[in-house]
């Protein structure tokens, strides 16, 4: 029989006496996890530094392997942030290369930094902080998204544009309260992604495999040292659970379904055919075959990874539905699913939030379509209940007869003559010519939430004290 290379050795030895020969090619292939997980490194290191530092305090291994260890570990990043790390597909995952490393680095005390610990629970620690430390990332580019939008709120804040419902012209809005609609959106997101915060603010090292251990630890220590509030109260859920990936994977899939429909606003905003935005060439790229396309990539494009986000989480939530506690090979699945999606977020965030700030509004082309398809008729309508005292349903009906009339003239309702108006309902005056025109129909939605500059400023600024 051939002799075993020593990498394969090492790889056999980490495992245990158990298995006396290597892996067959597949096997491997299929098992080895270290292309993808490799970008736990700092938080796998992170984490043994806290796990040996309270074996030490605990008296289960000795301050001098503590310090040894330590010291090997800090090497081991240097190296890996460095480029000199060698990683070995042979040894699995992350953790076995680190392990393996530390001990030609270290020699014998390498092995005791594995005491009371499971790489169960070793991967769930490394899995958390990561997804913990991307929450944050999400949660500042959020904010920079959110900071986009008040401050072009505030800037047109009386810009009249047209609201849509079916995508056909409902009644007059101002930008800056289309844009406050996205602050409430993206708002939302931001705080599904502190509620995930807290969720998973639990350490989970110290549940080794599944059952906990029989030696001495401090896992409130351990806790403390890794910037958790506790640690987890059932071992077995600690070592099964994913749930923070798939609320993460979850928080990721509605944020971008919110990118997604802002996307395809601004795409839609920016052909010749609305003109309402426009953006630079920095967001924009141009057609191989026709000099006078300038395309929206960059929202096309963020519209695009929605997608790719969405299917990560259906992708993690198949992999967990049928498992059965505890851990599962299957949940080795999970980190593609969420560094992809993680990275598809932070671009599509980025991206958008360079967007907003950049685009040009032309006040006038959505001004000129504020007042298209009678988007004033709720307002005539509106005055015929207040003024002339009819029940809604009525004035619905003469309304509608008044935009049948303007529709045969080919006009605007502001267009048509008292006389013409009266002879709809004897009630109305020329009072009617106050609520007709888009500046007037934005001003009086001063509801609470509702479009009116002064409303819309109000919004604004309770934001601002929040963002």
């Amino acid at each position: 029989m051939a002799e075993q290379s020593s990498e394969t050795k090492t790889s056999n030895a980490m495992w245990g006496g158990r298995f006396a020969s290597g892996p067959a090619a597949v096997m491997e292939e299929i098992n080895a996890s270290i292309d993808f997980d490799k970008k736990l490194y700092a938080q796998d290191i992170r984490g043994s530094i806290a796990h040996a530092t309270m074996l030490a305090e605990k008296g289960i291994i000795s301050q001098a392997d503590r310090q040894a260890i330590v010291e090997g570990l800090t090497t081991i990043r240097d190296e890996i942030e460095a480029g000199r790390f060698e990683f070995s597909r042979r040894l699995e995952d992350i953790h076995m290369n680190v392990e393996s490393r530390l001990a030609a680095l270290i020699g014998p005390a390498a092995g005791r930094l594995h005491t009371a610990r499971s790489r169960n629970d070793q991967v769930a620690l490394d899995f958390r902080l990561w997804v913990k430390e991307e929450l944050q990332r999400t949660e500042t580019a959020l904010t920079g998204l959110i900071a986009a939008f008040l401050d072009r709120a505030e800037e047109h804040a009386e810009t009249v544009m047209p609201g849509f419902t079916h995508l056909q012209t409902a009644q007059p809005v101002t930008f800056g309260h289309h844009c406050m609609a996205y602050v409430e959106m993206f708002g939302r997101d931001r705080q599904r992604v502190r509620h995930a915060m807290e969720h998973l603010d639990e350490s989970p090292i110290g549940a080794a495999a599944l059952a906990g251990t029989g030696f001495s630890i401090d896992r409130h220590m351990t806790a403390k040292a890794l910037g958790f509030r506790e640690p987890t109260r059932n071992s077995i859920d600690t070592v099964s659970d994913r749930d923070f990936a798939l609320e993460f994977l979850s928080i990721a899939s509605i944020t971008a379904v919110h990118l997604s429909r802002l996307a395809e606003e601004i795409v839609i905003w920016s052909t010749p055919q609305f003109g309402f935005v426009r953006l630079s060439d920095a967001f924009s790229t141009g057609s191989s075959i026709m000099p006078q396309k300038k395309n929206p990539d960059a929202a096309e494009l963020v519209r695009a990874k929605t997608g790719r986000i969405n299917g990560s989480l259906i992708a993690l939530l198949t992999v967990m539905k049928g498992l059965p506690l505890a851990y599962s090979k299957d949940m080795q699945e999970d980190k593609e699913q969420v560094f992809d999606a993680a990275e598809s977020l932070e671009l599509a965030l980025a991206a958008m939030t360079g967007m907003v700030r950049d685009l040009s509004v032309s006040v006038e082309r959505m001004k000129a379509a504020a007042g298209s398809g009678y988007s004033t008729a709720t307002d005539l309508a509106d005055w015929l209940v207040r003024e002339a005292g009819l029940p809604f349903r009525d004035a619905h009906h003469v309304t509608g007869r008044a935009v049948a009339m303007a529709e045969a003239k080919g006009c605007d309702l502001a267009s048509l003559s008292l006389e013409e108006l009266q002879t709809l309902h004897p009630g109305i005056t020329a009072g009617i010519f106050d609520v007709l025109s888009v500046e007037a129909s934005v001003a009086s939605r001063t509801s609470y939430g509702g479009t009116a500059p002064s409303e819309v400023r109000r919004q604004i600024a309770w934001w601002r004290a929040r963002n």
